[in-house]
């Protein structure tokens, strides 16, 4: 063996011919008595016994005798030369750059493989079809996941070119205690219409929970001084729908705050850009669709975990409609021909049989996060609008 083919030996190859050199040393020690049994396979770091067999294979068939037999042979549990081939044609052929781990998931879920993850990586990266990655140095401590489900929600966007040219915005809400995503969808532009509808999407679905953890984005707070603390006493849109909802609002101060939420934008940032390229979407709409009808349950299938504590904090909604809660709320007042001016539009409020007129009566106009509208005067609905102001009648004023 010369000295550039070792770096290129298997492990297993290598130290068995160390074994045959030390061997050769504890053996012509032994035959000139310089050694006894005993301290030669004290060298060799193995027991006399072994010594004794090593011995009689020696004198039986030389050093090729103490060549491990096992050696050379396949392995019972190895994979067959043609699964292998098929694997790396599958990554080759329809899922190249993606991770080892968005492929397995594939891999198991839709190609119906049994393999272990482990095996699938090491495939790969054996052929160089997926890099190895480098050791993470950094020490970190994990903060404590919520114990119970809906005890802490998180809301957040990420803001990235999802489809190529096309620059969105996907927001995200997700329980912290079990990882869970109740919602997601992409939107043009975060801000208070994309927070109601994933807060609307929640709350129809589970119930109310009992906190939500926020970046400090000008729809969630108010922030006088930047960098500073936000106002808790003077409320945005979103915060004044929070409260009436008796869910606490709780502000992140620093990026590390929102690690998990972040992580999981890198996960979908890595996985979600190539699902959409794989199916050939470039349209919002047909992104939204994939992301309820596939992304988001195969993701919750992978990545959600079991709660510390099996109890439920969600609770039913009751009372006003919730989406008369989240939504966007301003009072204005009527003007003297019973008209309404919000947004550049004039609302015209409808004669009904409780007033003659509401010529300067303070009401509450909602806007939907679906762009409609309605006024309110107290808790009597009064009229509903297009996002145009054209006043959208019911079947019953439709039928008078």
């Amino acid at each position: 063996m010369n000295g550039q083919e070792a770096p290129f030996m298997k492990r297993t190859e290598l130290l068995q011919e160390v074994r045959k050199m030390r061997f050769e040393e504890a053996y012509e020690g032994w035959q000139r008595g310089r050694l006894t049994q005993e301290e030669a396979a004290m060298l060799l770091g193995v027991c006399d016994r072994t010594f004794r067999r090593y011995l009689f294979r020696y004198e039986d068939k030389g050093m090729e005798g103490l060549i491990d037999q096992r050696l050379g042979q396949v392995s019972h549990r190895s994979a067959p030369v043609d699964e292998v081939v098929s694997l790396g044609d599958l990554y080759r052929c329809r899922y190249e750059g993606f991770t080892a781990k968005h492929f397995y998931s594939w891999y198991r879920r839709v190609h119906g493989g049994t393999r272990s993850y482990t095996w699938v990586k090491k495939t790969l990266q054996a052929k160089r079809l997926v890099p190895k990655g480098s050791r993470k140095g950094t020490h970190r401590k994990q903060r404590p996941r919520a114990p119970y489900i809906g005890m802490m929600l998180h809301q957040d966007g990420s803001r990235h070119e999802w489809v190529p040219g096309k620059v969105w915005d996907l927001i995200v809400t997700m329980d912290d205690a079990t990882n869970t995503h109740y919602s997601m969808f992409f939107v043009e532009e975060e801000g208070t219409r994309s927070s109601f509808q994933g807060i609307t999407e929640v709350v129809e679905a589970h119930g109310v929970f009992a906190s939500l953890y926020t970046d400090r984005g000008s729809h969630y707070w108010l922030t006088p001084e930047a960098g500073g603390k936000v106002d808790k006493e003077n409320l945005t849109q979103f915060g004044r729908a929070m409260k009436q909802l008796c869910i606490e609002m709780i502000p992140a101060y620093s990026p590390e705050a929102r690690g998990r939420s972040e992580r999981a934008f890198r996960t979908h940032q890595e996985r979600l850009v190539k699902e959409l390229a794989k199916a050939g979407i470039t349209e919002m709409a047909q992104a939204n669709a994939y992301i309820r009808t596939a992304y988001l349950p195969a993701f919750n299938d992978e990545f959600a975990i079991a709660p510390e504590e099996a109890t439920s904090m969600f609770v039913p909604w009751v009372g006003t409609p919730i989406e008369d809660i989240l939504c966007q709320q301003d009072v204005r007042q009527v003007g003297n021909d019973n008209c309404v001016r919000f947004d550049g539009l004039i609302l015209q409020i409808p004669q009904d049989q409780y007033r003659y007129h509401y010529v300067r009566v303070k009401v509450r106009v909602h806007r939907y996060p679906h762009g409609t509208l309605a006024i309110f005067h107290g808790q009597r609905k009064l009229a509903t609008y297009d996002s145009l102001g054209k006043e959208v009648l019911n079947t019953a004023q439709k039928a008078a």
